[in-house]
Formats: structure tokens, sequence, C-alpha cells
């Protein structure tokens, strides 16, 4: 972006501390809840990651942009509110690459906002925990409207309208029902690689509806926002628990936690990025992670399940195991793209599952 060409931005928090910039993307002006991702690449996954809607996200590392849009590596729509980061890339260098940043941002009508310290911006929600924040021309005499916003009906905003069916990849070996809460890309192929034909369905989706059409197992996905807020989601997960294999993933996982009769608490800042460390309790290894969720799962809250996984780092509840009821649920992304894959594995746990067998912590 030439110097002639910049016009000035400001992110101004909830509390009226104000970082002046520079405009990239959209020339609108866009009000969201406040978080960072310490990802040092995958920027493009985080874009479409429709966990992310209703926030204006902050990348940590410094130069955003320089490998291009690629829209083979998107996850599914562009949901943030707004984008916060140092320096973006005008001229990327990737033979993949089919644009840049700045046009992919207006394409989507997502403003951007760089040229501002966002080490220090990041210390201010590590310190004082996640808060509202805008992107605006000039920062506003009143700052009560960002005190009133709330990120509502997320799911709901995200998720799919109708079903829709994708093939396995070479012999059929097994049915999924995925829950669309928020779905990433890369659930559905790690399952279809695997030898399953996947239903992809709307979140209000019955229980009765899933067992009608008979799947191997049920796949609850990712999403966005408070997972108390979708009372409807819960209710019947609560009728599916026990009667057909489970596999939940981030809001899944907190949503068969609730369903289970459990509790859920909101972090002070969250776990964002591609870096998380989480122990397995059984094996006693730790992996690295890639995690985005601003909610945790009490696991002593949750009758009948064991905790399996812990984060390292401050000790929340990472995964759980329903002994007896053939369920297991984590809260980081084993299908992670770009991210740490080490935990690919436990899409393997949930084919042995379905396959008929213990659902005892292996």
């Amino acid at each position: 972006m030439s110097p002639g060409a910049q016009k000035k931005a400001w992110l101004v928090l909830q509390d009226g501390t104000a970082f002046e910039g520079v405009r990239f993307g959209a020339e609108s002006d866009a009000v969201g809840e406040l978080v960072f991702t310490t990802n040092m690449c995958g920027y493009l996954e985080t874009l479409t990651d429709p966990s992310y809607w209703g926030q204006i996200v902050l990348q940590t590392f410094p130069l955003i942009g320089n490998y291009g849009v690629i829209e083979e590596d998107f996850e599914g729509a562009c949901c943030v509110k707004g984008y916060v980061v140092r320096h973006w890339c005008p001229t990327p260098s990737n033979f993949r690459s089919g644009g840049d940043l700045d046009a992919f941002l207006k394409a989507k009508g997502v403003p951007g906002i760089c040229g501002i310290d966002t080490r220090e911006v990041t210390r201010i929600i590590r310190e004082k925990g996640v808060t509202n924040a805008v992107i605006t021309s000039q920062p506003p005499a009143d700052l009560a409207f960002l005190a009133d916003y709330r990120v509502e009906n997320a799911v709901k905003s995200v998720s799919c309208t109708a079903s829709a069916v994708f093939p396995a990849l070479g012999e059929e070996r097994f049915h999924v029902a995925l829950m669309d809460y928020g779905a990433k890309a890369n659930i559905v192929r790690e399952l279809q690689k695997r030898g399953c034909r996947v239903t992809v369905l709307p979140a209000d989706t019955t229980a009765e509806q899933v067992l009608a059409l008979g799947p191997d197992g049920v796949l609850l996905s990712n999403g966005p926002g408070d997972p108390a807020e979708n009372t409807g989601c819960i209710a019947q997960l609560a009728k599916l628990l026990g009667r057909v294999p489970i596999f939940g993933i981030c809001l899944g996982h907190q949503l068969l936690a609730l369903a289970a009769g459990g509790e859920t608490v909101k972090l002070k800042y969250g776990h964002r990025g591609a870096n998380q460390p989480a122990r397995d309790l059984v094996t006693g290894r730790t992996y690295i992670t890639s995690q985005n969720h601003g909610y945790a799962v009490v696991a002593p809250s949750v009758p009948g399940a064991s905790p399996r996984f812990v984060n390292a780092n401050d000790g929340t509840c990472e995964g759980l195991d329903y002994p007896g009821k053939g369920a297991f649920t984590v809260q980081f992304h084993p299908e992670a793209c770009a991210g740490p894959r080490d935990t690919g594995f436990l899409f393997d746990r949930f084919m042995q599952l379905m396959e008929g067998g213990s659902d005892d912590a292996t």
C-alpha cells in the first residue's frame, strides 16, 4: 500500500483505550468481541473458521498475508467481524496464491486495521480479559454501545440450513452424521479419507431425525459462541448419548458435556492458536494442538465422564471419555489444517468405536 493510499483508522476498546492505525480491507466500521490468536501461519484457516463468528480477530504474529489467498485452504465462510494485524503484506509470494489479503477482506466486507502495537493489545487482553472493541474511522465519544454488544445466536448464524452428503473416498466403511454447529471443512475430509460417507446436518436436527438415517456414528462439530445458549441442541444430544457412537470436537465437546448434565465457564481470554499443549492423562504424553475457544468444560461437573486430556498450561479440561456410552470428546482440533496434526489418531479411534470396538480410553 502506497503512503498516499493509506487511510487512518482506530481500534477502540470497551474501556476507551484507543490505538491509531491504518485501514485495509473493507472501508467500514465493525463492532465485535476482540480476541487474539497466536498462530504463526494459517491465517486463511483463521479467517474462514466459523468459530470466530461475531469476533474481531487479532494476530499476534507480526506479518500476515505473505502467501496470499488460497481458496483451497478455506475452512468455511469468512465470519470474522474485523481483523487486526501489525503488518499485512500487499505483495504475496506463493505459487498457489490467487489474490491478496486486502482484496479478500474487501470482497467479504471485513474491515482490517494494521500498524498498531498488537503486542500491547494482547497484553491488555491477557491481563484484563476478552473485551469488546470497534474498528472505526473516528473514536466515538460515547462507548456505551460497546458494553451492550453480545455474541448471540452464533450457531444458528453459521450452521447449514439443509443437509448435504459427501461420499467416502474409496470403499465406504461407515456412514457418519455430522452435526454442523459451524463445522470446518477438514472434518469432512478427515472422515472421507477414512472411508466414511458423511451426511452434514443442520444444528437444529432432532435426535429422532438423526437416528432415522441409521448412521454408524455421530460427529459433533466445532462452532462459535456460548455453548449454554444452545438449549435445543443440548436437549437433542441428551437423547443421542448412549444410543450411537459419538465423537465431539470443540463446541461439540462442550455441548455433549452440557447434555450429560455438566457445566461450562467462560475463560479469561480463551485458547486460540496452534501451539496449545494438551496432556493425555492415560499415556502421559503431551500433544501440541490447535485450538479456538473461549469457554471450557468443568470436568468434575459432568456425571459419568472421565477426564482424558487437560491443558498443560492452565489445567482446564481438554477432553472427556464417556465409559459405557460409546462417546468421547476433545476441546482441541484434531483436524487442524494449518496446525499440528499429531492428534489425527482420534479420528481412527472414532472408526474403531463405530466398528464395535471398546470405548475404553486407548
